[in-house]
């Protein structure tokens, strides 16, 4: 179990220690509505189409075997100067001959089974819960073709590593699947046929996440890493009733990843230093925002939750709300690969505008794009189907 830390009633008087906060889920916005013919339509698709798992793409350079998830570094690249040595970095340069497939398949299950679980979820028609059920034992339960619970082998480096924490990032692709998952509790195929033995994997997750090197390793992550690692983590924890977690992760995000992501004027210092300063800003605020909306309850809301200078999740979204609104005022340069695919419907306008009465997030979330179909952006966009977020 992950301990330390000090508690939140600990801190150094913080303005706000969830005394008397309203509600954070008010219901203002159907997104049920808005997206019920983009749900179905994607959702059709997929029900003529196989679950993937790794089991199927053979990884000839991974120190694993057959389910041991593996991926590389994205960075990293061969040395012009020591042809087949240790790779070097090229921050924010992607390299194409990287092994991605497994990423890819992992990605393809983010994308087809929560899409297939929001279509069980406005309909109840169960062929859609049955087709998600099935990806869900193909990944998790069954023996020829489940994922091993584990990422040693995620975000290698030729010449320099079988794998790193880092790699820990890549399963921020499971936290709609495990939402989407707990949603299909309701569905007969999911109940009778992969629901225990799929918590049960999660639950064998979260325990390498927080007691393997690897793990603790990315839970120090100072940037977007140490965020996802609590996003993933949350969410995990809140689908096989881990409270000690969830505690766990809601003391994290006020004394750790607030003091440490968030300037003053709202701005993500770590993220603005990157060769990509727009887009991981907005991925750090979406993995922070999301992790905020499932750890908010009642008179629990960290959406409230402030340090004594005023720092906070609601001064995140204040800063990064006029260049998602107007991505041409953004102060700093360009980011060197996809600067001009982004802003997508990203999720911490959605759920900021809920907890903040906030319209002006909720109209521009609403006016922008929910399926993008640039690789790059859809690895650095995991929450896609918000009305399995909002039930």
């Amino acid at each position: 179990m992950v301990v330390g830390g000090a508690f939140l009633s600990t801190l150094a008087k913080p303005k706000l220690l969830f005394l008397g906060a309203k509600d954070v889920r008010p219901s203002r916005i159907d997104v049920a509505a808005i997206d019920r013919a983009r749900i179905l339509s994607s959702a059709r698709r997929y029900l003529r189409e196989v679950p993937l798992t790794i089991a199927s793409c053979p990884a000839a350079r991974s120190a694993g075997g057959k389910h041991d998830y593996f991926s590389e570094g994205d960075y990293w690249w061969p040395d012009p100067a020591h042809p087949g040595g240790p790779y070097i970095q090229r921050d924010g340069l992607t390299n194409p001959d990287n092994f991605t497939d497994h990423r890819r398949a992992l990605v393809r299950l983010s994308v087809q089974m929560p899409a297939l679980s929001a279509a069980w979820l406005i309909t109840k028609d169960e062929r859609y819960g049955a087709h998600a059920a099935e990806h869900l034992r193909a990944w998790f339960v069954d023996d020829a073709t489940r994922m091993n619970p584990h990422l040693e082998f995620a975000q290698a480096i030729h010449g320099r590593a079988t794998g790193r924490g880092v790699g820990i990032i890549d399963t921020v692709h499971l936290v709609e699947v495990a939402r989407g998952a707990a949603v299909l509790e309701g569905s007969q195929s999911f109940a009778s046929s992969a629901g225990d033995k799929v918590k049960r994997w999660f639950s064998e997750y979260l325990n390498w996440m927080t007691t393997s090197a690897h793990g603790i390793e990315e839970r120090e992550a100072k940037n977007n890493h140490g965020s996802c690692w609590v996003l993933q983590v949350t969410e995990f924890a809140r689908f096989t009733g881990n409270t000690e977690l969830l505690s766990f992760c809601r003391e994290r995000f006020a004394s750790v990843l607030i003091p440490n992501q968030i300037a003053p004027n709202g701005r993500f210092p770590l993220e603005s230093a990157r060769t990509k300063p727009y887009a991981y800003s907005l991925f750090n605020l979406d993995a922070l925002a999301t992790s905020c909306h499932i750890l908010s309850h009642g008179q629990d809301s960290l959406w409230e939750f402030e340090l004594p200078d005023g720092r906070g999740i609601r001064k995140g979204l204040e800063y990064m709300f006029p260049y998602i609104e107007d991505k041409k005022s953004w102060p700093l340069p360009p980011d060197v690969q996809y600067f001009d695919q982004w802003p997508v419907r990203q999720p911490s306008l959605l759920f900021g505008g809920l907890a903040f009465s906030r319209t002006d997030y909720l109209k521009v979330w609403q006016r922008l794009n929910p399926d993008p179909t640039v690789a790059e952006v859809i690895r650095n966009f995991p929450i896609r189907q918000p009305v399995l977020w909002l039930t």
